[in-house]
């Protein structure tokens, strides 16, 4: 462990380097910080904290900025519990619509911690693999129109929203959407396709028009399928950050957010850190310059998982209570809804 005057002067450099960007040198930690050390004695004890690993100089100027290890330390001892007040109302109005899809409160919740947070924020919904099919309603909008509202097991919806003429009719619909129930409840949604594949023949011989309405159900459990992997927002915040201005870099992280596999596996890392100060459910990982916090949350005895993806340079104090309310939120949404 270091000493409390160690301690002082990496939580300012940690903190002064989040929200400048800039290197931090002696001066500044006497002239913005006043603190009551001489230049002398606070570059010995920043020599020490960079010998320790916490702190790295770079080659375009003499002060230091946090290693990997410098912010692992500080937020697992430095880090102050800021209330979280002002952002709970948002959040808050968009989860007292009861209204409101499930699956349209988290991603809404995504976009809301992307904007409060000026970084990229992600939700990995339960794998399709684990959702299973419940129920498809149909409902009829006008005489030329119905949406088909497919349903699985974990509360998750898609609608497919049908347009016909003389051609098509609504008992058509109707007709196959009860075929579909008869013979596909219960089967989880990434087998959902395969299983329309072997009941076509029995369309063919119930229903007219059997050919576009298989294609249009198909389509749906196709889109189903992919939506339930990953979505993300605000990709573009990524470009505001310095240390991305590198476009091959910009690219390399685009195609990060995109794969999945990677996203799921962040759970798993052996460098991660569970951030026991707010609740077991929270992490944080670190790779190679980005920092990724984490938030589980449980849906019907499933997990999803909500992220923050932004640069090592992150306010953590902010991000992990928004992250942590959002979860939570999300839980009891949940709870509320199946009663």
């Amino acid at each position: 462990m270091l000493t409390a005057r160690q301690d002082m002067i990496l939580k300012t450099i940690v903190e002064e380097f989040i929200q400048t960007a800039e290197p931090v040198g002696s001066k500044t930690l006497v002239e913005k910080y006043n603190l009551d050390y001489s230049s002398a004695t606070i570059r010995n004890e920043m020599n020490y904290l960079e010998m320790e690993g916490l702190l790295e100089k770079t080659h375009t100027s003499s002060g230091r900025v946090p290693s990997t290890d410098g912010y692992r330390y500080y937020v697992e001892h430095l880090m102050d519990d800021i209330p979280f007040d002002e952002e709970k109302y948002e959040l808050q109005q968009v989860f007292s619509d009861n209204d409101v899809p499930l699956e349209d409160i988290i991603q809404r919740s995504c976009d809301i911690l992307s904007n409060m947070t000026n970084l990229t924020s992600l939700v990995l919904g339960p794998e399709a693999s684990k959702q299973s099919l419940a129920h498809i309603g149909l409902f009829p909008i006008d005489s030329n129109s119905c949406v088909a509202v497919i349903i699985t097991d974990q509360g998750h919806t898609e609608n497919k929203t049908f347009r016909f003429d003389d051609q098509m009719t609504i008992e058509d619909i109707q007709n196959c959407t009860n075929i579909l129930n008869n013979r596909l409840v219960g089967t989880p949604i990434n087998e959902l396709v395969e299983k329309m594949s072997e009941i076509k023949p029995i369309l063919a011989n119930s229903v007219k028009r059997h050919e576009a309405l298989f294609n249009a159900f198909m389509q749906a459990f196709i889109k189903f399928a992919s939506e339930n992997e990953v979505y993300y927002s605000g990709a573009s915040n990524m470009l505001y950050q310095p240390e991305f201005a590198d476009i091959e870099k910009m690219k390399g992280i685009m195609k990060m957010l995109e794969d999945s596999t990677l996203w799921r596996s962040i759970g798993n890392n052996d460098n991660r850190l569970k951030l026991q100060q707010t609740n077991s459910k929270n992490e944080l990982v670190w790779l190679d310059d980005m920092a990724v916090v984490s938030s589980t949350f449980e849906i019907g005895g499933d997990e999803g998982r909500l992220m923050v993806v932004g640069p090592s340079r992150m306010d953590y104090n902010h991000i992990i209570s928004a992250l942590d309310f959002a979860s939570a939120f999300i839980e009891a949404q949940f709870k509320k809804r199946i009663k």
